[in-house]
């Protein structure tokens, strides 16, 4: 896909369909960290409607819902900012808007069956792309393209600060719900799920006073530094990433969780999440050929709304999560079994409790802000749960999720065209001089996973 093939035809500012409180809204010390400062980018995929759409009511009726949506979502309407004293950030909230954009694209639904070409090929795909959400950019951002097949994607940005992926994931249901018109089946235009602010709860009891008890890192490994023994940060900035995209179906992880069982020195249970992603790990730090001595680590985000006391309410749509991690040597990670690494990424998840939280929460808020390490890292992000395949504005539910920009984040995406829910793709982007030895260690035996290789359809390997 060339950039000449999307062309934008309106791009406008949509703000609340009814009065908004005019105030400005503190941010919680989990919402102000460093590293979440940035837009989170989904890009939705619809096939052709069978009876054929109106695009001109298909696109009246998302301004509108749009529209209704930031009502009660407000501060998506509003723009966010450093608080004057540095302890954080705020959103003011003057019913700016939220950035809609129609545009028309020669592509076609089939080629987003397989992985992009390159990290940025469907850019275009979500015009509006905001750097920095601190100069005053619109935290949301939505754009419909029109495909030459009669299908369409949809586009849309979320300042992460502002809401982590369930809060999102409400979001887009809630704004779908109005746009298909299912709201009218009940009787009020609230939305199903309560929306609730409340970011106090996400903040240390007593905020930037005295630093936290207990050097930063030393309970939390996210956050500790380890020496770069083998140029990793440069070999990330300079070498060209190639995307990958790889389906686990419900047979494939069985298969891995057998391969685990019989290679774990436990005898407990695993997830499919902590065995996918301890395999994911092992064959990226294989494939890069790193030192033996090399310290790697994978973080993955852990949702803690129901690890504090009291749980948090139903409807919070901040950022309510931190990164579990885990931590090991090259040489223990590649020499050791499947069922190593799975035991440590169980291990990992286990550690995350109410007082573990609370650590996170006071280590992110002073002025000398703990962030993750970034040194022989791979990050993980389970999209796979967040209720993206759900997402129908009218046009069906989509038959393609992911990310509009493919990079060294790994993502677990639904897989809305395979019979089986349990169905995982593994969304991952690695260095040109690593990517055949990945994938080829993804999709060895024991499984035989369905594989998406750039510029081609999905094939079994």
């Amino acid at each position: 896909m060339s950039s000449n093939s999307v062309r934008v035809k309106e791009a406008i500012l949509v703000k609340p369909s009814e009065p908004t409180p005019t105030q400005v809204l503190r941010l919680s010390a989990l919402d102000s960290q460093l590293f979440l400062r940035f837009t989170v980018e989904y890009l939705l995929v619809y096939n052709p409607h069978p009876a054929g759409l109106d695009k001109s009511n298909t696109l009246a009726r998302l301004k509108s819902a749009l529209a209704k949506s930031l009502v009660p979502y407000y501060p998506l309407a509003g723009r966010v900012r450093a608080r004057a004293d540095g302890s954080g950030l705020e959103v003011v909230c003057r019913g700016q808007g939220a950035v809609f954009i129609e545009a028309n694209s020669d592509c076609t639904v089939p080629e987003f069956e397989r992985a992009p070409k390159y990290s940025t090929e469907w850019r275009k795909l979500l015009s509006l792309h905001v750097e920095d959400v601190l100069m005053g950019a619109p935290p949301l951002v939505v754009q419909l393209t029109w495909l030459e097949d009669g299908g369409a994607t949809l586009g849309v940005g979320f300042s992460h600060c502002l809401c982590d992926g369930i809060g999102s994931g409400e979001f887009l249901n809630s704004f779908a719900e109005l746009a298909s018109g299912n709201y009218s089946k009940r009787i009020s235009l609230k939305p199903t799920t309560p929306v609730i602010w409340s970011r106090h709860l996400m903040d240390p009891p007593t905020p930037f006073r005295q630093p936290p008890p207990y050097p930063a890192g030393h309970h939390h490994p996210e956050f500790k530094k380890v020496p770069d023994t083998c140029g990793f940060l440069n070999r990330f900035r300079e070498e060209r990433l190639v995307p990958t995209s790889i389906t686990f179906d419900r047979k494939c992880l069985n298969e891995l969780k057998r391969s685990a069982v019989s290679t774990s020195s436990s005898s407990t249970t695993c997830t499919s999440f902590e065995v996918l992603s301890a395999h994911i790990w092992r064959s990226w730090a294989k494939a890069l050929n790193l030192p033996s001595k090399q310290i790697v680590k994978l973080l993955f985000s852990i949702n803690i709304r129901n690890r504090v006391k009291p749980n948090l309410p139903n409807g919070y749509y901040g950022n309510a999560f931190v990164l579990g991690c885990a931590e090991t040597s090259v040489k223990e990670l590649t020499e050791n079994g499947l069922g190593h690494a799975t035991e440590m990424v169980k291990r990992a998840k286990e550690r995350v409790d109410e007082g573990y939280v609370r650590e996170v929460v006071e280590s992110v808020s002073w002025k000398n802000r703990a962030v993750p390490d970034s040194v022989g890292v791979l990050i993980l992000s389970q999209w796979s749960r967040l209720g993206l395949n759900r997402v129908d504005f009218g046009m069906g539910r989509p038959v393609e999720v992911g990310p509009v920009c493919c990079d060294r984040y790994c993502i677990l995406l639904p897989v809305n065209k395979c019979e089986e829910r349990e169905a995982v793709k593994v969304n991952l982007a690695v260095p040109t001089g690593a990517v055949d030895q990945y994938v080829h260690l993804l999709t060895r035996s024991p499984v035989s996973p369905v594989q998406s290789s750039p510029g081609s359809k999905n094939i079994n390997t």
